[in-house]
């Protein structure tokens, strides 16, 4: 094997390793109820009928006698059909019906094995590529973006650095770095990794997923002769001790997506998909930089954020996003399925289903963004996911018309491969010239 493939190859094991704890295939239960359509790439036709093929296991034996109960309907909605089941083999076929328009049909079976629920379910495509978004683009949509990019220029970056000697390698200098963004004394946090070796780099900005956390930066790919930087978006410092961020997930930050929805220029993600574009600006400030090559990488909200930095930034040279959230935010006033943080659901409808929310959340649906993309984007998720379901997902793939490469892991969830990371890895730094 050359240098270079080994190289590369190893940086993609890194890459898993590191991103392992956020993106983790589910451990295993002791009972399998294991749920698969009747047709091997699980995707069908509008009209269509699927059937869902059902084991249930224990030490990969079928279990006799097993009772079930099953619900098959459109993903994310109330099921259509119900029933009952005593599985005299461990295995049965279940009728899950079909779907008339583009969409997914979800099957979910509840196993009971001596008095504890285990539940499996599998989810069937129907034409997915012909899935389109149910938000419409407001008419001022890339002027209310420039204007706020514009307001953003004008605040002083004021970037801050430390170096973390703890943190650092043989090969990489890694930063605790402050940027001021959106307005004076606000500030965004992140690990910056820079090689220590003369010359210019090529650099990766990551991009978290929901939730508040502490970030311990890239590192294996700095090794690899690639700048990056982790963000965080909350504003506060990402090095903290763990209970910290418990306390302010469970209390000044519980449920901030819905923060300030019913005012466009106040919402809570003005603030984010600002920061991410001062993260890039951070970036062509560093010496180190080779100036032009960078790409944008995240999942799930990392995933939205991957989309809205490459569509708002003409410097971005490409991206990754493995099942990105805030799309299609309004499929649930249309009976089906929307994106995360589901604005819109049955749970948050009497409180978000109002006219000037519904507004905003046009302004800030990845849709919109997606429509914007004018560079590669490498794109992965699975038909299984409830988080960011794969409705919403494909509303905003669908719209894109830059390059784009999907890779689907159909059985998953909200959760990824090491091989879904190893080919997204591969993409990036073919991108980069590594």
């Amino acid at each position: 094997m050359k240098k270079h493939s080994k190289q590369l190859l190893l940086s993609a094991v890194f890459t898993v390793l590191l991103v392992s704890t956020l993106f983790a295939q589910p451990a295993q239960t002791l009972i399998e109820v294991n749920v698969a359509p009747d047709r091997g790439d699980w995707i069908y036709k509008a009209g269509e009928k699927v059937k869902f093929n059902l084991s249930v296991t224990k030490n990969n034996i079928p279990v006799q006698h097993i009772s079930v109960r099953y619900e098959a309907g459109p993903e994310m909605m109330p099921p259509v059909t119900r029933g009952n089941l005593v599985l005299k083999n461990g295995t049965a076929v279940i009728d899950g019906g079909t779907l008339k328009e583009p969409g997914f049909l979800r099957c979910k079976v509840v196993a009971i094995y001596e008095g504890k629920e285990y539940v499996g379910l599998a989810t069937a495509a129907f034409d997915p590529e012909s899935i389109r978004p149910t938000t419409n683009e407001p008419g001022d949509f890339m002027q209310f973006w420039e204007n706020a990019k514009a307001a953003n220029a004008k605040i002083p970056m004021d970037a801050k650095m430390r170096l973390l000697p703890e943190r650092c390698t043989e090969k990489v200098n890694v930063y605790e770095v402050g940027i001021q963004n959106y307005k004076i004394g606000s500030r965004l946090y992140g690990i910056l990794s820079v090689p220590k070796g003369e010359g210019k780099y090529p650099a990766i900005l990551r991009v978290p997923g929901a939730g508040v956390r502490p970030y311990n930066g890239d590192i294996a790919n700095a090794e690899r002769g690639v700048i990056t930087l982790e963000i965080g978006i909350h504003g506060i410092p990402v090095i903290m001790d763990a209970s910290v961020y418990e306390n302010i997930r469970a209390a000044a930050l519980d449920g901030y997506q819905n923060f300030n929805l019913d005012d466009r220029d106040r919402y809570y993600y003005k603030r984010v998909y600002l920061g991410c574009l001062r993260a890039v600006d951070f970036i062509f400030s560093l010496p180190e930089f080779d100036g032009s090559n960078i790409v944008v990488m995240g999942g799930s909200q990392g995933g939205a954020l991957s989309i809205v930095t490459a569509a708002l930034d003409s410097r971005i040279k490409g991206l990754v996003a493995f099942y990105p959230a805030l799309a299609d935010l309004t499929g649930y006033l249309h009976n089906r399925a929307g994106g995360w943080p589901h604005l819109f659901n049955e749970a948050n409808l009497a409180f978000n289903n109002l006219p000037r929310k519904i507004e905003t959340s046009k302004y800030y649906d990845v849709v919109n963004f997606a429509r914007h993309l004018k560079v590669p984007g490498f794109y992965s998720w699975g038909f299984n996911d409830v988080t960011c379901p794969p409705t919403s997902t494909y509303s905003a793939y669908n719209v894109i018309t830059a390059p784009k490469t999907l890779y689907l892991a159909e059985e998953t969830g909200h959760w990824t491969y090491p091989e879904q990371w190893s080919k997204a890895t591969t993409f990036a730094l073919k991108l980069l010239g590594r």
